[in-house]
């Protein structure tokens, strides 16, 4: 299936990876948003699960082995062109990770990894609703911690 100008949406699935209090970003190497700073995902493959594809990615895009969590999100990520014709059109499943092996380092379709104080997220010019979904993030993080605090999880 083709991710420029596809026939119906593509399903792609992303991380919020959490590392000592600091979230993983990276640098897209290729469209849609090359050269800007997201956190890391990709496409699904056929055959493969949600929680599988977004092992599978971040592996790929940082170096690290992660434990995945709840989902922070599903939403829509559509871009057009000067013509108004759907360029892009991505349904994405962002999920809460955490490390569980490997080392952090820029993979397959990435510039550049960072581990970004979430304090000092506006450094990194990402979109609005990358921003939105490491808030939602942090939020799920420190929920399923006092959780798991007070014996609840």
């Amino acid at each position: 299936m083709n991710r420029e100008y596809p026939e119906r949406p593509v399903i792609g699935v992303g991380g919020v990876i959490l590392l000592e209090g600091r979230v993983v970003l990276i640098r897209r190497r290729f469209e849609p948003l090359a050269g800007r700073w997201s956190l890391p995902g990709g496409m699904l493959e056929v055959g493969e699960t949600l929680e599988a594809g977004v092992s599978r990615e971040m592996t790929e895009e940082t170096g690290l082995e992660i434990e995945v969590g709840p989902v922070i999100e599903v939403f829509d990520r559509i871009t057009y062109d000067q013509s108004r014709r759907v360029q892009f059109h991505f349904v994405l499943v962002d999920y809460l990770c955490w490390p569980s092996g490997g080392q952090l380092q820029a993979g397959s379709d990435v510039d550049r990894v960072v581990l970004a104080d979430p304090s000092a997220l506006q450094d990194y010019n990402l979109t609005e609703k990358v921003t939105e979904v490491i808030g939602r993030a942090l939020e799920l993080a420190h929920q399923v911690t006092k959780e798991l605090r007070d014996g609840n999880g």
